[in-house]
């Protein structure tokens, strides 16, 4: 059984930041995660607030991350947690992969967030097949085709440039209006191809073996429209991947981990950091801050365990 001072949980900003600034503390680190590191991150086409990059890439972002990683040596492994056990001072991270277990004195939990889904009719049935989490992934296909996004937040609306520039028309169906950086939203409605229909209830998709269009519903007037289309984006929220530590009673009623500024918990010994702890916003700017408070927090408890 491996022994660690700090295990993270989690390779996004949080997590690797955290892993840096624990390595620059001297304490010997393993980062896990079941997916390469980067977390939301590696999904995003164009990040545009993170201080000092100007526009960047979000998977070129994730790979300077994980570079600087490396460069301190910190352990890196694929892996799926599915338990923390806390035994005295020791805390025991359980994972699926051959009931592998890590015995460390300090975790920091970091698995951020995934994408909400609607759950309205035909949404399975096209998932994969018509409706996709992740412009950077799916919209090189939407080369001069007609395309859906759902949702008005701040990374609907930054795909949503980036897709609209390539389809042949672009509709943003939002629950409320648009909620973004006012700049950008201005932007986005500015452009020709783009028609944004917001306060809407989406009712579902129709199609046969592949999507054909979606339905919704004003909230203000109850008028039902139906917009045919090839691809369907959908940014409506976020979920924490916090299911793992459901044994710690750390979460809130929302699923995601409380912490205090300090990102400690009320299990001495275990951090929370970035986008699956209690917040108001989620950017990676402050994942990284997270991650770094954590850090130096994890490095100060185990200097008072010694």
């Amino acid at each position: 059984m491996a022994y660690y001072d700090l295990v993270i949980v989690g390779s996004g900003p949080a997590g690797m930041t955290a892993a840096i600034y624990a390595a620059r503390a001297n304490l010997r680190v393993l980062l896990l995660d079941k997916l390469a590191p980067g977390g939301q991150i590696v999904n995003t086409n164009e990040i545009q607030n993170y201080t000092g990059f100007g526009t960047v890439n979000g998977a070129e972002l994730a790979i300077k991350m994980y570079e600087h990683t490396q460069e301190l040596q910190v352990a890196f492994d694929y892996k799926t947690v599915k338990e923390i056990r806390v035994q005295g001072d020791v805390r025991e991270v359980h994972c699926v992969e051959d009931d592998t277990i890590y015995e460390c004195a300090v975790v920091i939990l970091s698995t951020g967030t995934r994408p909400r889904m609607l759950h309205v009719e035909n949404e399975s049935t096209y998932a994969a097949h018509g409706i996709s989490w992740c412009a950077i992934c799916d919209g090189a296909a939407c080369r001069g085709k007609d395309v859906v996004v759902v949702g008005g937040g701040n990374s609907a609306v930054e795909e949503s440039l980036y897709l609209a520039d390539i389809a042949n028309s672009l509709t943003v169906v939002t629950m409320f209006d648009l909620t973004a950086d006012p700049m950008v939203c201005d932007k986005l409605r500015a452009m020709e191809n783009v028609t944004v229909y917001p306060y809407q209830d989406i009712l579902g998709f129709y199609g046969d073996s592949k999507i054909r269009g979606i339905h919704f519903k004003s909230t203000q007037n109850g008028e039902e429209r139906c917009v045919d289309c090839d691809q369907v984006f959908e940014y409506i929220g976020l979920t924490p991947t916090t299911e793992a530590f459901q044994n710690l009673g750390i979460l809130n009623s929302y699923g995601y981990v409380e912490t205090d500024a300090w990102m400690t918990t009320k299990i001495p010994g275990i951090f929370g950091a970035g986008d699956c702890i209690s917040k108001n916003l989620r950017q990676v700017v402050t994942a990284c801050s997270d991650g770094a408070i954590a850090a130096q927090g994890a490095a100060h408890y185990i200097q008072g365990l010694k």
